[in-house]
Formats: C-alpha cells, structure tokens, sequence
C-alpha cells in the first residue's frame, strides 16, 4: 500500500506548484519536472549529486517496503535509512528548485510545496514507523531516529535552503509575532493543564472509591465531550463577562469574556474527562492483594496511597494525561477564534486571506509541539513503569 501510494503520488501529483504572486493559484511541477529542471549537480553541497537519483532513492525505498514484507533486521534497516534521509531530502530538493525560480523567474514568485511533497512525506513517515517497529526498536533508537530528522529539517530552515519557499516567505512577513504566539500557545496548554490536574486527580481517586461520586459526575463530564469547541467558548463568554462586570478585582487578574480567561475554562473542561477517566481506571486496577499486604503490615491510608496505589497507577494516569495534553495542544488552536491568541491566530489568518502557507504556518508547529510531548511522556511512562516481576 505504501508503495502504490508513493509511486502514485511521484507520477501523478505536483511536488509543488509555482504561481506569479501570492493572489494567484499555482502550477503544479512535477517531481520528474522538477528533477529535469534541477539535473545539475548540486553545487551548494559541494558534490556532484544528481536530483534524479532523489527519485531512484524514493523508488527503492517503495520497493523495500511492499517487497519484504516479513522484514529482515538489515531489510528494516535499509529502509529506515533511506526513508529518514529522504524526508527531508525532498524538503530540500523543494527548497532549491524554489531558489532556481525566483533567481530564472521573479522574485514575487511564489513556489509552495505540493501534494506530492505531502503524501510522500507521509508515506515515508509511516515507512520510518514501519521499520522501527519490525526492527523491535527501543524507546533510545526511535527517539534518536526522530530527533535527528527533526534536526535535518531544522538545519534546512535555519540555514536559508529554503528561504524561497511560500512557507518561509510567509515566516519572514510574521517572524516579529512567531515566537510570540507559540509562547502564547503554550502559556494556554500550561495554565489549561494546571487546574486540570488539581481537578482532575482528585475526583478520580473519588469515584474510584465512591460509586454515588462516579454516578454524578462521569455524565456531566461525557456530555460536556459532545458539545463542539466553539459553542462551549461562546457559551462562556457572558458569564465571564457579568463576572468581569460585577467584581471588576476579576477583571484586573484577566478574566473576561473574551481572551484567555474562557479559553482555559472551555479548555479545562474538555480535558477533565480522560484525565479523572485515567486516575480512576489506574487506581482501580491495583491488585486487592497489594493493599491487603500493605494493610497487613501496618501501613496508614496515605502509605498505601503514596507507596502502593500511585507507583502501580502512574503508568495509566499518565496516559489519560497524555491524552488531555495533546488534545489541548490541538483544541488551544480553536482558542484564537475569541482572542485569545496563539498559533491558531495565525492559522486563521491564513484562512480568511486564502492564504494556505499561512494556515501551515500555524498548523505545523502545533503537530511538531504535540509529537514532541507525546515522545516526551512516552519517556515518562517508561520511567513509570513497575519494576519487572512488581504486580501489574
């Protein structure tokens, strides 16, 4: 499938599309075009390296990947290689043939990446997966994998291969408010996560011991999961703003109808469920035996907590956390829709202007953001995990 797909997208669809100006819809070039274009060695590396043999490379690593199908270690190794070194070899092979338009062309001229540069991106995205996991790969090698592509990518951007790129152009026309808005962005996760998590834990260790606690509040929690992102900020907006208007103390720690304040709100609700979800489920799954045996030699009710219970729930609070976090990275977007700013600020932007590099502007740090904690708590979750032969 990863193969049909790749091969697909290399014949059929344009590995980015050329327009005169931002205004006008683009020409998509292929990636044969584009490698005619650019046969060439590739003097800015310094080597004679033809851009056809990009292509003989994206083949082979297709063939690797539909021909073993039960995988040798050296086979998954072959295929990671190639995989991990062409993904951001086609962002650079983008990043030149923009650089040869705007030189041959015009300076206004626009070069965005096509979908063909999206779907392989994909296709060897999951070609990466696919190795690591018949390699049997531990957490070290995949981490080490993915953050040295990661920095790949980061090289490009930062050392000016790409700066004719449509994304880089818009960068450059946004780079004084960038950096404000991811900090904005992650300034709502944080102060979302906060009382999520002085919520959330303790009604999950409640209903775990209570069944009137869970019969109260797990409906209220499932339906609030139903109500779309955008209606719940609107529904805040006059309460918090009657707050803001009869105790004006409020108002001067930011609460009001629009901004922040509703954002964290509608945010925290959202995320409660997987979190008092996650608390419950792990704490129910500790053994009747171990709190027998701790009962039995004389502990308090906070030993048995603190000693017993939390060791063998972590690992399962710490996914419903998990979740909550990286669907806050994603619903914080939504946030920018009542003021209160981030990368979905950005990103909405570009949808009212039309204007699609803008939207992947506010879009691709969000998922990058999301991946990186979601690597980050796997690294947890391993830490958390019992000693091997601890009851599970």
């Amino acid at each position: 499938m990863l193969a049909a797909l790749g091969l697909g997208a290399v014949l059929w669809l344009p590995l980015v599309t050329v327009a005169p100006n931002r205004l006008v819809s683009g020409q998509g070039v292929s990636l044969w075009q584009v490698g005619q274009t650019l046969a060439a060695p590739v003097e800015a590396l310094g080597v004679s390296l033809p851009v056809q043999l990009l292509m003989v490379a994206t083949l082979l690593t297709a063939c690797l990947a539909a021909v073993f199908v039960k995988t040798p270690r050296w086979a998954g190794a072959a295929v990671l290689v190639l995989a991990a070194l062409l993904l951001p070899g086609l962002l650079a092979l983008g990043g030149l043939y923009a650089g040869q338009v705007s030189e041959t062309q015009s300076s206004l001229a626009r070069t965005a990446l096509g979908s063909a540069f999206w779907v392989m991106t994909l296709v060897l995205w999951l070609a990466v997966m696919d190795a690591l996991h018949r390699m049997q790969a531990g957490l070290a090698l995949r981490a080490t994998v993915w953050m040295s592509i990661g920095l790949c990518v980061l090289w490009l951007l930062a050392s000016g291969w790409c700066d004719q790129l449509s994304l880089m152009k818009e960068y450059a026309n946004h780079a004084d408010i960038f950096a404000g808005q991811v900090l904005r962005h992650l300034q709502i996760v944080v102060f979302t996560l906060l009382p999520t998590l002085c919520i959330g834990l303790p009604l999950g260790w409640a209903i775990n011991h209570s069944a009137r606690w869970q019969q109260w509040l797990l409906p209220p929690l499932n339906i609030i999961q139903t109500v779309p992102s955008i209606a719940l900020f609107g529904l805040l907006m006059v309460p918090l703003a009657w707050l803001a208007a009869a105790w004006p103390w409020l108002a001067t720690w930011g609460v009001s109808g629009i901004g922040l304040a509703p954002a964290v709100v509608a945010l925290t609700l959202y995320s409660l469920l997987p979190v008092v979800r996650g608390a419950q489920a792990g704490l129910a799954q500790v053994p009747v035996a171990v709190l027998d045996a701790a009962r039995g030699m004389g502990m308090s009710a906070g030993q048995i907590f603190w000693s017993a219970q939390l060791p063998l729930a972590a690992p399962v609070i710490l996914a419903g956390v998990r979740t909550a976090t990286i669907q806050t990275v994603g619903l914080a977007a939504v946030a920018a829709l009542i003021g209160a700013g981030g990368l979905g600020a950005i990103m909405f932007d570009g949808l009212f202007g039309s204007a699609q590099d803008l939207v992947l502007l506010g879009v691709l740090p969000i998922v990058g953001l999301a991946l990186l904690l979601d690597l980050g708590f796997e690294v947890l979750a391993r830490w958390a995990q019992p000693p091997s032969g601890a009851p599970a």
